[in-house]
This record gives C-alpha cells, sequence and structure tokens, in this order.
C-alpha cells in the first residue's frame, strides 16, 4: 500500500448534514503530486498525528468505549474476530456483539465502572494488537 505524507496546518473544522468538513493546509511543496491529480470526491484511509513544537508526536489516549467503537469499525479487527472464533461474520454489527459477549456487557458505556469488563476489553486488545502486528 503507497502511502501519501506530507506536514499540513489544520485550517478550520465544519459540520454539515453529512459529516464534518476538515480544512487543512498543505505547503506547495510538501503536497504530494497523487493528492494534487485525484479528482474531488476521491476517498482516503486517513491518519494523523499532532507534531508538538519539537517535532515529536502528541500521544492521545481514547476511553475504552471510543476505542471499542473505533476497532469495531476496522476491517482487520472484524477479521480477527471471525479467525479466533469470536463470531461468524466479518462486519460492524457482528464485531459490535462479540465485543459485548467476550466482555459479558450490554453497552460500552459499561466500560467506565465495570473493572472485569476493562480486564477482558485491555486482553482482547493486546490479542488483536499481537495479531495485527503479524497481518502485516
Amino acid at each position: 500500500m503507497e502511502t501519501l505524507n506530507f506536514e499540513g496546518l489544520k485550517m478550520a473544522l465544519k459540520q454539515d448534514a453529512n459529516g464534518y468538513i476538515l480544512q487543512i493546509r498543505i505547503h506547495p511543496n510538501e503536497l504530494p503530486e497523487p493528492l494534487f491529480r485525484d479528482f474531488v470526491g476521491s476517498r482516503y484511509m486517513v491518519a494523523m498525528v499532532r507534531l508538538n513544537d519539537d517535532e515529536s508526536p502528541t500521544l492521545y489516549k481514547h476511553s475504552r468505549s471510543t476505542r471499542a467503537a473505533m476497532l469495531c469499525k476496522n476491517e482487520t479487527f472484524q477479521r480477527f474476530l471471525v479467525e479466533h472464533d469470536y463470531t461468524f461474520e466479518a462486519n460492524e454489527k457482528a464485531a459490535i456483539n462479540a465485543l459485548y459477549s467476550i466482555c459479558d456487557i450490554v453497552s460500552r458505556s459499561e466500560f467506565n465502572g465495570n473493572v472485569e469488563a476493562q480486564k477482558k476489553f485491555d486482553q482482547l486488545v493486546e490479542d488483536y494488537e499481537e495479531y495485527a502486528k503479524n497481518e502485516f
């Protein structure tokens, strides 16, 4: 998979009926040529890291409920669940149901106070991260 790497500056964040619109300023010397040539409306998978003044990345820590929501949308996580017999289907709904079953919860909000669910989720994430390392 070829990736496009560039530095940008967040200029605006707006919302419309379909979602959020993020405007990023890219210096002309930083603009990757393929990005310049792609049509408006082209889809991208985006990974971003905020840079500190010393060029080091800012580390963000997501809550378990947020992390769970992101993982259930992730196709690699969905495949992990299928390959480890937690579910039979690789889709978001099946991943959510498997997560609830594994962690013995009925809602992600239970991660806020349920220590046992937190331990089960943390172990699942650890197992998934090991799987994902070998996947790529």
